[in-house]
């Protein structure tokens, strides 16, 4: 028996390996940093793969089963992992593997009845939201999740519908790296953008909300079911843990006449939330010239160099940020 970890897997082994998730009932999705691939006699028994900080694709063969190769597998995962800088790590899995990867040190977070998502903390989620402040207010505390890739004035006018409807209202800005603006530029220009509204308090989401860490889609076979997943990971992430936190009885969404996934992500939310006694308030997309304002035209206009088009979608907290951080 060998195992190799190997960096950019293609060829030959990259086909027996696709060969190998098939049979396992599990579909690769994007790119990954590296695979581990154990052999014997020329066929792989066991395999797992990283991309940043999330494990996916762990597999045994079932003749193999037993011999305590997924702990093999995510020895030379970890070791990896950590050697590239990734101490806080995410697994996904089916909930019927919960108690084996349990007993190789990886905690429960979320799970649908097709997907477990795990991390190798044992309170990580729970020790996150301790690290942000409270509001201690009576009445009703509304919340929206939101990417701002740039603050527009369609966000500044969820925003302020929300503040006037609510006692206090929590606004949680991405975390993830993976947007045009860097997410400290994302949440300063939310900051500004609210910094009138007193009862608004605009926080991180972690790696736990809407992040590549809800993107199982690597051993769905229907691809068209990998949105609905997601989305039902994030509900129950936020349902579980956001809104105990915070005491959150009211969710803020606008209208997404643009994105197919957005506004998926939308109806779940409809469908759900309120079975969790969290009213849904959706708010109708603001429109200029019977457009809606987006972050995608803002970004378009930044591009094209027009600063006319620019300052009507942006409110001025965000252009005059834009300005000071050389970004026009």
């Amino acid at each position: 028996m060998d195992t190799e970890l190997i960096y950019g897997l293609q060829g030959q082994k990259k086909k027996l390996w696709l060969e190998f998730l098939s049979r396992s009932g599990l579909e690769p999705d994007g790119e990954f940093d590296s695979t581990v691939l154990v052999w014997e006699e020329g066929n792989i028994i066991a395999t797992g793969s990283r991309q940043d900080h999330i494990l996916k694709c762990i597999a045994v063969d079932d003749a193999h089963q037993g011999e305590g190769l997924t702990g093999t597998v995510l020895t030379q995962l970890r070791q990896d992992a950590f050697a590239n800088g990734h101490t806080h790590l995410f697994l996904y899995t089916k909930p019927k593997n919960k108690w084996m990867f349990s007993s190789l040190f990886f905690y429960p977070i979320a799970q649908t009845k097709d997907v477990l998502l795990m991390e190798n903390k044992e309170r990580g989620i729970r020790d996150f939201l301790d690290t942000l402040p409270e509001i201690h207010t009576q009445g009703t505390i509304g919340a929206a999740v939101m990417n701002c890739n740039p603050f527009t004035k369609g966000h500044r006018y969820l925003i302020e519908t929300a503040s006037k409807e609510c006692d206090h209202v929590y606004i949680f800005v991405l975390s993830e790296d993976k947007s045009a603006f860097s997410t400290e530029d994302r949440m300063n220009m939310v900051k500004l953008g609210t910094a009138d509204l007193s009862n608004v308090t605009v926080l991180p989401t972690g790696p736990y909300l809407i992040s590549s860490a809800t993107f199982p889609t690597y051993f769905l076979k229907d691809r068209e079911q990998a949105g609905t997943v997601q989305c039902l990971l994030d509900i129950d992430i936020f349902c579980k843990y956001y809104a105990p936190k915070f005491s959150i009885t009211r969710r803020y969404v606008g209208t997404e006449p643009l994105s197919p996934m957005t506004n998926q992500y939308n109806q779940a939310l409809l469908a759900a939330l309120p079975e969790k006694g969290i009213e849904v308030r959706q708010i109708h997309r603001l429109e200029q010239n019977d457009t809606p304002v987006s972050a995608s035209a803002v970004r378009a206009a930044m591009a094209a160099g027009d600063t006319d088009t620019l300052r009507r979608l942006v409110p001025d907290t965000t252009y005059e940020y834009l300005l000071k951080e050389a970004m026009l």
